[in-house]
């Protein structure tokens, strides 16, 4: 890796050289929910910015350079380890003297805490993934407690602190015993060029969809339990089930054993955008949920929505279109059919984000 790569083999000029500079770091190749966040802001810009990716190499780096985003991909992330990853941003913090390096994901945030970094650079760290049930990202109480303790240890070493939700700030400070000051900045998004936002009455049987990975902490086997009792009164109504992963197998059997599986379609990994298109409510019933990119999209189109009243859900999509966690059946295949299309109370667009990001960046910036 030269350094002519770490800089994408170009250095700004004339105006340019006035811009300060952001590197930011990132754990993992694959397109989830972080690397959209990520693509987003590259592909948006940070105002007043350089902004330069690190992450391994994979689809998120050849997705950012296809949209003529910086990225350095390399020997970095959870398959590197971490001694390897330290040294590798090292080196190509030495080669770009950026102003801030901004982790995201929490391997990437203990990498960026213990990492000799150039003088006066400063330390950002953006939260996307903590849980109220610790259960949901840790296998184990004595792994979720070590690793709090880890994360109280990091923070004193960061200049600046974001959450993605207000919930996901609380819970930082619940668990973290976060002392500074947590930013709340709710991902951004836009609706897609072209959409048109659909007409619930256009239809005659009510289009549900799911769209999320098939694991336990999506708790889509208690959607298949009230789209069951839905069919009784509705024997028109379909739900579309996209999305892969464990319990596939075990979700078509409890659909097969309600007797649903006729009008249940498993459609594997699909376009979002034509998904929600062809729907007229989406359902999250996660146990737990920071700033999901999927309702805000949904959000967006200002399609129905149902979510699980857990997280930052409710800061996306209001009060009318949340349940209580612990609804029975009944309750939410009700909702299924009575939640209507509402406009977001907090939506902001990609542009909005990054404004909210320099805010945070030039107020560390102007403490010197």
């Amino acid at each position: 890796m030269s350094d002519g790569d770490l800089v994408n083999g170009t250095e700004p000029a004339g105006d340019e050289m006035r811009l300060r500079r952001a590197l930011w770091i990132v754990p993992v190749a694959d397109l989830g929910g972080v690397a959209r966040h990520v693509l987003d802001v590259a592909r948006v810009g940070i105002p007043g910015w350089q902004l330069t990716v690190l992450c391994p190499v994979g689809p998120l780096a050849d997705r950012l350079r296809a949209q003529g985003s910086a990225v350095t991909a390399g020997a970095f992330g959870t398959e590197a380890g971490a001694l390897t990853s330290r040294r590798t941003l090292a080196a190509v913090a030495k080669a770009l003297r950026p102003d801030v390096v901004h982790s995201h994901l929490a391997f990437a945030d203990i990498v960026n805490a213990w990492t000799s970094l150039p003088e006066g650079t400063r330390r950002f760290t953006t939260e996307h993934g903590i849980a109220g049930d610790d259960g949901v990202y840790h296998a184990s109480g004595l792994q979720s407690r070590a690793m709090a303790l880890v994360h109280r240890a990091r923070f004193p070493r960061f200049d600046g602190v974001i959450a993605v939700a207000e919930a996901t700030r609380r819970v930082m400070i619940e668990k973290w015993h976060v002392t500074q000051r947590i930013a709340v900045i709710h991902n951004g998004v836009d609706l897609p060029t072209g959409v048109e936002r659909r007409d619930p009455s256009s239809v005659s049987g009510l289009r549900v969809l799911s769209l999320s990975r098939l694991a336990p902490e999506k708790r889509i086997d208690k959607l298949i339990e009230a789209f069951a009792l839905i069919l009784r009164d509705h024997p028109d109504a379909t739900l579309t089930i996209a999305g892969e992963g464990p319990l596939r197998a075990e979700l078509e059997n409890h659909a097969m054993g309600l007797g649903v599986l006729g009008s249940t379609y498993f459609a594997g990994y699909v376009d979002a955008d034509e998904a929600m298109g062809n729907a007229d409510i989406l359902t999250q019933l996660s146990i737990w949920e920071n700033c999901s990119y999927t309702l805000l999209d949904a959000a967006a189109r200002e399609l129905r929505i149902l979510a699980s009243d857990v997280g930052g859900n409710r800061e996306i999509v209001g009060e009318a279109s949340v349940v209580d966690r612990e609804s029975s059946a009944n309750v939410v295949a009700r909702r299924l059919v009575t939640t209507v299309p509402r406009r977001s109370p907090k939506l902001i667009s990609v542009g909005d984000m990054c404004e909210h990001l320099v805010k945070e960046y030039e107020r560390e910036m102007h403490d010197d």
